[in-house]
């Protein structure tokens, strides 16, 4: 079970979640501990600068969408590390809202 593990669970139920993530590699995106809104991604549209909470190659981020092909996105961190394509089956859900 991952940080994210309950968080998914409820976006795919169509419940808006709200979390503190930790780590830098989103700066000055979002901040360590800033408390951001993620809600289910329905029918919205991924394009480059979203940021979703997805799984690649296993591992769960709050990362960005640097690049859409097809039924794939490129997920990348804020610090210009590409964490990998992943299909859009694996997002959850899309950041509205970040706060301090």
């Amino acid at each position: 079970m991952s940080w994210a593990t309950d968080y998914i669970t409820k976006l795919l139920q169509g419940e808006t979640v709200n979390f503190r993530p930790r780590g830098h590699s989103m700066v000055p995106l979002i901040q360590s501990g800033q408390l951001c809104t993620v809600e289910p991604l329905n029918d919205r549209l991924l394009s480059r600068g979203s940021i979703v909470l997805c799984k690649v190659r296993g591992t769960h981020y709050l990362h960005l969408v640097t690049a859409v092909r097809s039924d794939q996105v490129q997920i990348s961190n804020n610090r210009g590390r590409m964490n990998g394509w992943t299909p859009s089956k694996n997002i959850f859900g899309i950041l509205t809202q970040v706060q301090d």
